[in-house]
């Protein structure tokens, strides 16, 4: 028994020796991989779906909480990267981090608000107060139905 288990333990020494081996050669001997894979597949897609591609622009950077790309597009194009309740910006998002997760890397993206857009720019932290809504029973005729008999 105490062979068989001396046998195990030395394999797996030698099994462990060599996978930091071999991770030593690759990153000593070959090349790393594109790390900008990802910016360039996010203005691949980006340029697809807009009708200004060449106002699309992006940037990359790199911290300890993984990789930012910032998106800068034309005010006009919002809508068709944003998509109808977000839903074209959160399936970029996916596809990024499928992307970012082959290259070992947590790929985030932000997309600037670019100057001029439709939607009115924060004013403060205070909820907007609703202007007061008249009453909807005011307006509608019931005598047809006053005298009924239930």
């Amino acid at each position: 028994m105490t062979l068989l288990y001396w046998v195990v333990q030395e394999y797996w020494l030698f099994c462990k020796q060599s996978a930091v081996l071999l991770d030593i050669y690759l990153c000593l001997f070959l090349e790393p991989p594109d790390m900008e894979q990802d910016q360039a597949f996010l203005e691949y897609v980006v340029q697809a779906i807009v009708n200004h591609p060449e106002d699309v622009k992006s940037t990359r950077t790199v911290d300890e909480r993984g990789v930012l790309i910032t998106l800068d597009l034309n005010p006009s194009d919002m809508g068709y990267v944003i998509g109808r309740r977000g839903q074209t910006a959160r399936a970029i998002r996916t596809l990024l981090k499928v992307v970012g997760a082959k290259n070992n890397a947590r790929v985030n993206l932000k997309i600037n608000e670019p100057e001029g857009s439709r939607r009115p720019a924060p004013t403060g932290t205070a909820a907007p107060v609703a202007a007061p809504v008249a009453s909807v029973m005011d307006d509608i005729d019931t005598s047809a139905v006053d005298n009924l008999n239930i």
